[in-house]
């Protein structure tokens, strides 16, 4: 017997419960209309929420950084890869967010991989959202901290969770996501700040999904709940609304500081590249001169939401343009998503453990690209497969 067998065993056994994933290939720019496998289809699937994947402002960008300072900074950030346009993009996004410093890492990933562990250790805890990302879960294991979770969302869990913990630790943490991505419910922030506030423990949010959805022009959650100033810790990311890649961390200057003495990512991984870098200093621009695609992204969603609803399919507890179908079984969800790619329409299935056992969904990722067309073209299709199926 091999000694890698059982690894193959194990993949036979995701095939067999329908929870093997069959990635496919993108052979295009993002935006509303896609190349997947060799196949035009309508995009519902990527994180592109205002269509700036692709936008001339940003790749504009990347290639005039590209020809005056290259590629890759070849160093990480503490030795000799802090580059100008690394320091002014930390600028411009604090300025943004309306914080007073802001850093950058890699990916949102990496940000929460290096943000939790220089706040809390093994002498602390963390108080974390059943449903928290699992950036933020493997930020909390890494720290060696204690993490015990509340019921999502429930404020009322976290503070009896505080109760009966927190006298036996150092020091505590809460960290909530901002936007649930796989639900697109968002935390209930404010409550959330007034329980950190009572028991005077830090406060961390994630807001990967709010970022350049939420508040005034894409601000987030912070500015959504008029909050500046009272939340410690903002994690996020500009792989998503900002349509380029890399993370970001935001709050008080005396944690960014700290963050590029001690955060792993920063010190021991090459910083992000110019040509990435540029392009997301050009989407701060475009957020920061109109509301307009924010705008069209929150009337896309609120339009497909709605039609969705009205053919009888449940959507969940959704707030955000985050749209989840939600059909039960993982193998379901697998053949609602290939009769939808036959019909055109590129939706994938989530399953476990993205999303818990029973709890398989179509995720619809709604985007400002998509003109009203593309929806009724993408409704159509959900309408005949969820009939076909018998979802409907």
């Amino acid at each position: 017997m091999s000694k890698t067998d059982w690894i193959q065993q194990e993949i036979d056994n995701l095939k067999s419960q329908g929870l093997y994933n069959n990635i496919r290939t993108i052979g295009s720019p993002q935006g509303a209309w896609l190349t997947v496998d060799g196949k035009k289809v309508l995009n519902f699937c990527s994180n592109n929420y205002l269509g700036l994947a692709n936008h001339p402002a940003l790749t504009a960008a990347a290639k005039k950084a590209t020809e005056e300072m290259g590629v890759g900074p070849a160093a990480v950030r503490s030795i000799a890869g802090t580059m100008t346009l690394h320091v002014e993009l930390e600028k411009r996004l604090a300025q943004f967010k309306g914080v007073e410093a802001a850093i950058t890492f890699q990916s949102g990933f990496t940000a929460n991989l290096a943000t939790i562990p220089v706040l809390v250790g093994k002498e602390d805890v963390i108080f974390s959202d059943r449903l928290n990302h699992a950036s933020i879960i493997d930020g909390a294991r890494l720290s060696g901290a204690k993490i015990i979770p509340y019921d999502h969302n429930d404020v009322k869990s976290l503070e009896e969770q505080i109760k009966a913990n927190l006298s036996q630790y150092r020091r505590a943490l809460i960290v909530t996501d901002g936007v649930f991505s796989m639900d697109g419910d968002i935390a209930p922030l404010p409550d959330i700040y007034e329980v950190a506030k009572k028991y005077d423990i830090l406060l961390m949010v994630d807001d990967a999904h709010g970022e350049g959805v939420l508040g005034k022009g894409g601000r987030g959650i912070v500015d959504h709940f008029g909050l500046h100033g009272k939340v410690d810790v903002e994690v996020g990311t500009m792989s998503k609304a900002f349509g380029v890649v890399g993370g970001i961390v935001a709050g008080k200057s005396v944690i960014i500081e700290w963050l590029r003495q001690r955060g792993r990512p920063f010190l021991f991984s090459s910083a992000v590249t110019v040509p990435d870098a540029a392009a997301c200093l050009a989407a701060v621009d475009l957020l920061e001169d109109s509301t307009q695609l924010v705008d069209k992204l929150w009337e896309n969603a609120k339009y497909f939401k709605a039609e969705m609803k009205n053919l009888g399919f449940n959507t969940g507890v959704t707030e955000t343009p985050i749209t989840p179908i939600m059909l039960g079984e993982a193998p379901l969800a697998q053949q609602f998503s290939r009769e939808l790619f036959d019909a055109g329409v590129f939706a994938m299935a989530l399953g476990f453990p993205t999303v818990p056992q029973g709890k398989a969904r179509i995720r619809v990722m709604i985007s400002a690209a998509h003109a009203k067309d593309d929806l009724d073209k993408g409704l159509e299709a959900f309408k005949s497969v969820g009939k076909k199926l018998g979802v409907i």
